[in-house]
C-alpha cells in the first residue's frame, strides 16, 4: 500500500483541523492494568534468537566448568 500523497494545500488544512480538535488533550494512555500490561511490551520485537544465543553461551560455559572439574 503506497503513502498517502499529501499536497501543499492539504497539509494546511489538515494542520488547521488538527489544531482545532486537539486530540493531545484526551490522550490518556493505559487506565487498566491489563491496558499498562500489554503497553509495556509495545518495544518488544521478539528476542527469541537472543535467549537461544544466551542459552548457548550457558552450556558452553557449563561443559567447560564440567571439563574443568574432570581433569
Amino acid at each position: 500500500m503506497a503513502a498517502r500523497k499529501w499536497t501543499v494545500e492539504q497539509r494546511k488544512q489538515q494542520s488547521l483541523k488538527i489544531r482545532e480538535w486537539k486530540p493531545w488533550l484526551n490522550s490518556t494512555g493505559a487506565r487498566t492494568i491489563d491496558g499498562k500490561a500489554r503497553a509495556s511490551r509495545n518495544a518488544f520485537k521478539g528476542g527469541v534468537m537472543e535467549s537461544i544465543k544466551q542459552l548457548k553461551n550457558l552450556m558452553r560455559k557449563q561443559g567447560e566448568f564440567i571439563n574443568n572439574l574432570l581433569n
